[in-house]
């Protein structure tokens, strides 16, 4: 059985915190699909699913919020995890944020057993068309990359270590 991990991603600092967290799973032993979020049809034969999103203005991104509503009920009885990033601070490490609406109502549909956000990325070169943003964003002090690989990878041994711990038990 597989583990999918999906995301939606605009600038691609989710689809890597994404990667990241599939290497994980992946070093510990567990087959992984990555995926954007609008790639995926369908969701059979896989046994979890982490599904991230980046957040703009609050909102989570609607590739991930289109695949929660797609695939709403078709996950019960396997895990769920949800992750969000976007804090472009570093507010993500320093305290637990909770999801945002679409994050909760995501993780109603899919009953996903939690949910994290970790920090974002805003840059001139990782947004392409969205430059002009950045770069106003990076005049106010506000851009940057806000990502911890390390929290992120700790957190993906903890699904990997929980998703093992089940087939053995």
């Amino acid at each position: 059985m597989t583990v999918l991990v999906a995301y939606g991603s605009t600038g691609g600092s989710t689809a890597e915190i994404a990667g990241w967290i599939a290497e994980e799973l992946g070093a510990a032993g567990l087959e992984t699909r990555l995926s954007a979020a609008d790639a995926v049809d369908d969701v059979d034969g896989y046994e979890a699913l982490v599904l991230g999103a980046a957040m703009y203005a609050g909102g989570w991104h609607a590739d991930a919020r289109k695949f929660a509503k797609q695939f709403a009920g078709r996950f019960d009885g396997r895990p769920v995890w949800l992750f969000s990033s976007g804090p472009l601070d570093h507010t993500a490490d320093d305290t637990e944020l909770p999801p945002n609406h679409q994050a909760e109502v995501a993780m109603q549909l899919l009953q996903a057993r939690g949910h994290v956000t970790f920090g974002g990325r805003m840059t001139t070169e990782a947004h392409g068309w969205l430059g002009f943003v950045a770069r106003r964003m990076e005049h106010e002090g506000h851009s940057g990359d806000f990502r911890n690989p390390e929290r992120i990878r700790a957190w993906a041994r903890g699904i990997a270590a929980e998703i093992t711990s089940a087939r053995t038990g």
